[in-house]
């Protein structure tokens, strides 16, 4: 019994809960498909870090509190809970699971997985590669509106039926995302980074260093979308202090 409550032991769980479809999941979805403009808010908040000021006037989200979907969290909109959260993304993502991003991932996923375990450093490699091939010459707004949404949709099927990944609230910001993975128990850190010039860029890199420290991980992942002309796309590892962080650019 005491296995269950070890951290593969939840993260089982969380699994099973979301794959079961509860009724709750299921009224969800049904909101959503009838308050688009409630829709469009959380897609907002959870895929482009939008903050979005509490005002429960506002028609989408009282609609969102009066569900349960939405909370207020330091003056802004949140989703009310974590499993909420992975709940909506899975949606949204499953939804997209026709998408050449997420076909993508998914006819790369065998080379990813070596003795169940998950080689990251190499997923942001191909993704680098797969998203500079189809998207590199596409404007900023677009990048900035839909790179980090594309990277979930990439990722979704390579962990499906083995791991999860949420979305740390804290650094949730327009600029920055950081994702969490689990995959058979082994935890990945990848912050998701919009390039606003190089002083930005080493802060980014600082703080990331920083949440690996608090998550006691001496490794972790750094995705720039970067819309400087002269821009080295790849992936490279830096040292800073005692961390090792993988950046990747595209």
């Amino acid at each position: 019994m005491g296995s269950v409550w070890t951290k593969e032991g939840i993260g089982q769980a969380v699994k099973n809960i979301l794959k079961e479809g509860m009724l709750l999941f299921e009224s969800m979805a049904k909101q959503l498909d009838t308050y688009k403009e409630l829709r469009d808010m959380i897609e907002d908040i959870l895929y482009r870090g939008r903050r979005i000021p509490f005002s429960p006037e506002q028609k989408s989200i009282n609609l969102g509190v009066m569900f349960g979907f939405l909370k207020e969290a330091d003056g802004q909109v949140a989703v009310a809970n974590r499993m909420f959260e992975m709940c909506l993304l899975n949606l949204f993502l499953a939804e997209e699971s026709r998408s050449d991003v997420y076909v993508q991932g998914e006819s790369d996923r065998i080379q990813f997985i070596k003795d169940d375990r998950l080689d990251m450093d190499l997923v942001l490699k191909k993704f680098v590669e797969y998203f500079d091939e189809i998207y590199g010459s596409s404007d900023v707004k677009f990048i900035e509106a839909q790179g980090r949404r594309f990277f979930l949709l990439y990722l979704k099927p390579i962990i499906n039926g083995a791991g999860n990944y949420y979305i740390e609230a804290q650094t949730r910001d327009a600029r920055r995302t950081d994702v969490i993975v689990d995959y058979h128990g082994e935890q990945f850190i990848v912050a998701l980074k919009i390039w606003h010039g190089n002083e930005y860029n080493e802060r980014g890199e600082k703080q990331l260093a920083d949440y690996l420290e608090y998550y006691h991980k001496d490794k972790g992942y750094l995705l720039s979308f970067n819309f400087n002309k002269n821009k080295k796309i790849g992936v490279n590892e830096i040292r800073i202090g005692n961390k090792t962080v993988v950046e990747a650019v595209v």
